[in-house]
């Protein structure tokens, strides 16, 4: 293990990257879907000469350029921040898997910006047919940017024909690709439709404008609920066998999955029946609604996508607790304290007598140490080993709360069987003494079982027949 690990107390690293991923996907699919608005709707009006809805376009384009560019930017450097920290070995491989690619996207980077700048500052300076150019050239690479991300987090979930093959091309072709892709690119279309409405309902005063805003954009988001219906089912038919039974077995996901179509469906609905059908029903509480609808069946997405991929960060090659599949054999044969070399640091720096002159660690002298010290070297393990998806007593997926009430032997005998009790969780890579300070250390955060109950044996009696 070459990298140290990263403490976020409650929330854990995992929901941090998820938090900051999922508002950078809401920001980088309406650059991908407002993109594509901007330069349909640009060509329209100049072929109509409808000054007051290039008038509109270019208020929209500024509205359209500090949110996506500004915030979405930020995001952007926030993900890699926070990954990096999070998933060093993770990132590592995605970096070294599809480096043509990153830099492929990163020139598309470089298009949009100028592009967007080109375009939303170009309103009655340039000619009409180099004005439309510029806002095609932002779609296009706006696009091929949502394929290039795609391709990569589509790659974490189902790497197919990579793990034999490790080529770019099996990587990058991989069998999540096309559906995500698909739904992707209608959840786009979908929300560029809900930030317009919403822009729209709140900036436009003028009827007959706010109609034909609406009538215009109301289509492209008709197409795109039916995108991510259609990409959403294709998406589940290519889930590898452990994420469908990962979906299986949870019963919140399920209800999340039912969620998204629903909320989906609820959308498709209320643009046919209100906008597509009754423009005049586009008021500011009615987009507020629709935009709210629209977020939350697209976070809901995103955290079951991420959900779905346990016990792996890349599937069948890195698992969650930053090791890949044969460096977890290696750490099982060499122990966690001698090959993870963070901790093997902090091991020669607080115990000094584990060690020996050849710098290994003498696995016989942990049962001398202190309880005390082998509590706190438990933890040291624990944020080396469990950090990565759990938080400690309390938090997001806090082990306290999933060994409420256990006894030390129960939590001994899980640690050496994780994969075994829960194909949720990776195998256990230490060996066995190191097992013991993990379960001295866990043992020491468990909650008791409620008083009251006529099975319950409290925490201090079980210790005192101990």
């Amino acid at each position: 293990m070459r990298y140290p690990w990263w403490y976020v107390p409650f929330l854990t690293s995992p929901m941090l990257i998820a938090v900051v991923s999922v508002i950078h996907v809401l920001l980088a699919h309406y650059a991908v879907g407002g993109g594509m608005f901007l330069a349909v709707e640009a060509y329209y009006a100049y072929r109509r000469r409808n000054a007051p809805y290039l008038e509109y376009l270019r208020k929209h384009a500024r509205f359209f350029m500090y949110v996506t560019v500004v915030f979405g930017a930020v995001t952007g450097v926030g993900i890699w921040w926070t990954i990096g920290l999070a998933s060093p070995l993770a990132t590592e491989v995605l970096i070294r898997t599809f480096v043509f690619a990153w830099a492929t996207e990163w020139v598309t980077f470089v298009v949009e910006l100028v592009t967007v700048f080109l375009f939303a500052y170009g309103f009655g300076r340039t000619a009409p047919r180099w004005h439309v150019a510029f806002a095609a050239a932002y779609a296009a690479a706006a696009w091929l940017s949502l394929v290039i991300i795609t391709a990569i987090t589509a790659f974490m979930l189902n790497p197919g024909r990579w793990i034999e093959t490790p080529t770019f091309a099996a990587a990058f072709f991989n069998p999540q690709f096309l559906p995500q892709v698909i739904s992707r690119t209608g959840g786009a279309l979908m929300l560029c439709t809900l930030y317009v409405y919403l822009h729209t309902s709140f900036t436009v005063n003028d009827a007959d404008l706010r109609d034909l805003v609406q009538r215009r954009s109301t289509r492209p988001a008709l197409l795109g609920a039916v995108l991510i219906c259609l990409g959403g089912l294709w998406w589940y038919a290519a889930l590898p066998a452990s994420s469908k039974a990962a979906l299986a077995a949870a019963s919140v996901l399920n209800l999340m999955m039912v969620g998204i179509f629903a909320l989906t469906v609820v959308v498709f609905f209320a643009l046919y029946v209100g906008p597509a059908s009754h423009p005049g029903w586009l008021t500011p509480g009615f987009s507020l609604l629709l935009f709210l609808c629209g977020l939350a069946a697209f976070s809901t997405g995103e955290f079951i996508r991420e959900a779905v991929r346990k016990p792996y960060i890349v599937y069948n090659f890195v698992t969650g607790n930053q090791l890949t599949i044969h460096d977890t054999k290696h750490v099982r044969r060499e122990g966690v304290l001698n090959s993870y070399r963070w901790l093997h640091t902090y091991v020669r720096q607080h115990y000094p007598e584990l060690i020996d002159s050849n710098g290994r660690v003498l696995y016989e002298k942990l049962p001398e140490l202190a309880v005390k010290d082998r509590i706190e070297l438990g933890r040291a393990i624990f944020l080396y080993c469990c950090n990565n998806c759990h938080a400690e007593a309390r938090g997001y997926s806090a082990v306290g709360y999933l060994i409420h009430g256990w006894n030390r032997d129960m939590i001994l005998r899980t640690i050496h069987h994780l994969h075994e009790a829960d194909f949720f969780m990776p195998p256990w890579p230490g060996n066995a003494a190191e097992a013991e300070l993990l379960a001295d250390y866990l043992y020491s955060i468990a909650p008791e079982k409620p008083r009251g109950m006529l099975f319950g044996v409290p925490k201090e009696e079980e210790s005192n027949e101990r």
